[in-house]
């Protein structure tokens, strides 16, 4: 298909009309097209210029900050998807060897953020992956779920190395630099430094993460095999001690006490339930204010968790008091997350 988008495709692609692309390319905000093709990441950069409208900031400034390399650092991330061939769909489920109508499902889970009629070669990387579990014995629906589970937590992940880079680099550098350049100059060398160390420490935590369910499991399916407990009727449901956890009159608490002393009482609550859990072999399925939603393996560890918790914010001057509810059965396990009757209690 080529290495590149013809500006009618980035209208297409962008929702942009043809002429106001060919304005932007103009004023600088775009790059230029070469032999009638822009690069396939030049749809990012369109992104990030309707973004920044939306946001009130006018093309003028757009430009001048292109020109002054303010936006370089998004042109030169390590991390963008590199610029290569595009495939066509049909294209690219012949060169992978799977059907049309499962590469189109799997572009479906995936949200790819450039095009939907077009296949990077990133993306042929990630289709190999899915046909290699197929092969393994994975089935369609499992990989789907899989795939959410990776956009939903890593997109979190990726969320939070940006904010507090902004929060605690950044900001300070801008407060320090004497100049426009000397900010860009700085800024590009801590992001230079910290580039290199994220990958390494996810695969670390993801390595640590994965023992750990392993070892879970181990302990599960011989429970399961000895008779200690049912055998589960679905492939998909678990025994399981659900947690509800949370801190009691919070929210009205929060007010009086202004959002900065709410935000360290929150932090603190927040070190017990994730120390404890990981003490008493529980795990946080997810946190939404001061509630904290945990599982364990067993009733004993969920409700000795709950009963330290409790006594650890007990001793603490500003806490208010701590509220448990605890239901052992058998949940749904569904994308990360645990549902059914026995969650609903």
């Amino acid at each position: 298909m080529g290495d590149g988008l013809t500006i009618e495709q980035l209208a297409r692609y962008t929702g942009e009309p043809e002429q106001r692309l060919r304005d932007w390319q103009e004023l600088g905000v775009l790059n230029a097209s070469r032999d009638g093709l822009v690069p396939p990441d030049e749809v990012d950069r369109v992104r990030l210029v309707q973004l920044l409208l939306r946001r009130g900031i006018d093309l003028e400034e757009i430009a001048k900050r292109r020109r002054n390399g303010t936006l370089e650092w998004l042109e030169d991330w390590p991390f963008r998807e590199t610029s290569g061939a595009l495939y066509a769909l049909a294209e690219a489920a012949e060169i992978v060897g799977m059907e049309l109508s499962t590469l189109q499902r799997f572009r479906e889970a995936f949200s790819p953020s450039g095009p939907e009629d077009y296949v990077t070669e990133e993306e042929i990387g990630l289709l190999r992956a899915w046909k290699t579990a197929a092969l393994a014995g994975v089935p369609d629906e499992a990989m789907v779920e899989m795939i959410r589970v990776y956009i939903d937590s890593l997109d979190r992940v990726a969320e939070a190395e940006q904010r507090l880079y902004r929060f605690y680099v950044y900001r300070r550098l801008e407060a320090e630099a004497q100049s426009p350049e000397e900010l860009i100059e700085r800024a590009k060398a801590a992001t230079d430094q910290l580039t290199p160390i994220i990958e390494p420490i996810v695969l670390y935590f993801h390595r640590r993460g994965l023992i750990r369910a392993v070892r879970e499991d181990i302990v599960m399916e011989l429970a399961e095999q000895t008779g200690l407990v049912p055998r589960a009727e679905t492939a998909a449901d678990l025994r399981m001690a659900v947690v509800f956890i949370d801190l009691s009159s919070f929210t009205p608490r929060a007010e009086a006490m202004g959002d900065v002393a709410a935000a360290a009482v929150l932090e603190r609550f927040s070190s017990f339930v994730r120390s404890s859990s990981a003490a008493w072999t529980g795990r946080v399925v997810k946190q939404i204010g001061d509630a904290f939603m945990l599982v364990f393996t067993d009733a004993r560890s969920a409700v000795a968790c709950s009963l330290e918790i409790e006594s650890r914010a007990a001793k603490e001057p500003q806490f208010p008091a701590v509220r448990a509810g605890i239901h052992w059965g058998t949940v749904l396990y569904r994308e990360g997350d645990y549902v059914g009757s026995n969650v609903n209690v």
